[in-house]
């Protein structure tokens, strides 16, 4: 795994981290402000998730948010922070607990910020949680396994990258209103050189994939048995909703079970994709609704007509 942290270039990324609680599992920055991206560009964001501690009764709680977050919502959109010539950097900011983060990296319970951890992003802080960096690790090799079940035999590197981006995005109601549709193919083609690295060690220490790294191709074990065990090893939650989506009514099979007949399948990877987009649909509809919730009615309409405005010029593009 090749999650990096920032140094020089890190310096406006830290000034914005001494806004927040000291004890951060980890921070990271996305999106094109960080990572160059074909396309329309989208604003930097900054993802810390706060460290969990024991609450005075004994039980466990997540560091508290600053208090403007939860008294002032609008506020929670964005952050300044003043420069040294008068500048004033505009993010916004997520705040996830370290749990849930583990949760969702482990077993896609959601795929949103497991999602974003998919695609190359700049690390800013991470503390010594070996769970927490055994997860992301994790949360890595089962992106790369559920992508080489949607993939045909033989691919590319260009290929199995763009269906690895597009994990999180499968079924998004954004991507149907408001999202560029190319917005998967600007994530990875200006930056094969960061997916590389972030799963170059994977691919070649992967026993069912051979990786031809000069010619820039993969061959993976198709058969039955070899897709089994890629179904076996597939997050909990995804692997729940292809149960429920294969299993006929009344008969209640086990998951295993289940999975061994979908390996015989040849519509396999289609099957995984509706898991996927089971998975995604829901959480994407329930972020989307508490962004209105949280930064204002006024700020998710200006934010969801920016979307719409690079989708439109995204459009205008491929049509002249």
């Amino acid at each position: 795994m090749a999650l990096q942290a920032l140094h020089s270039s890190g310096v406006a990324f830290r000034k914005i981290l001494s806004h927040f609680p000291e004890e951060l599992s980890l921070a990271f920055a996305y999106g094109s402000g960080v990572y160059r991206q074909a396309g329309p560009s989208s604003d930097q964001k900054v993802s810390p998730a706060p460290e969990t501690v024991p609450s005075p009764c004994g039980s466990p709680r997540s560091t508290p948010l600053p208090g403007f977050c939860l008294l002032k919502p609008s506020s929670c959109l964005s952050l300044q922070i003043s420069g040294s010539i008068g500048t004033y950097y505009l993010i916004k900011y997520g705040v996830i607990s370290t749990s849930i983060l583990i949760e969702d990296l482990l077993n896609w319970n959601n795929l949103y910020i497991a999602g974003r951890l998919q695609k190359p992003v700049k690390i800013i802080a991470m503390n010594e949680n070996v769970i927490l960096r055994s997860a992301l690790d994790k949360n890595l090799r089962s992106a790369v396994t559920a992508a080489f079940l949607m993939l045909p035999e033989s691919f590319s590197e260009e290929d199995l990258f763009i269906e690895i981006a597009g994990l999180s995005y499968s079924g998004d109601f954004r991507m149907v209103i408001g999202e560029d549709k190319t917005k998967v193919l600007n994530i990875v083609l200006p930056n094969m050189a960061h997916f590389r690295e972030l799963y170059s060690s994977i691919l070649q220490e992967n026993p069912q994939v051979v990786y031809k790294t000069q010619q820039g191709r993969l061959e993976i074990d198709k058969s039955p048995e070899g897709q089994f065990t890629q179904l076996m090893t597939l997050p909990k939650t995804l692997q729940q909703r292809i149960n429920h989506i294969m299993d006929p009514p009344g008969k209640n099979r086990d998951v295993e079970e289940t999975l061994l007949q979908l390996a015989h399948d040849p519509d396999c990877g289609d099957v995984v994709r509706l898991g996927l987009s089971a998975i995604v649909r829901p959480s994407s509809i329930r972020q989307s609704t508490k962004g209105i919730f949280t930064a204002g009615l006024k700020n998710s309409v200006i934010y969801s007509s920016l979307k719409l405005h690079k989708m439109w010029k995204g459009w205008l593009r491929k049509t002249s």
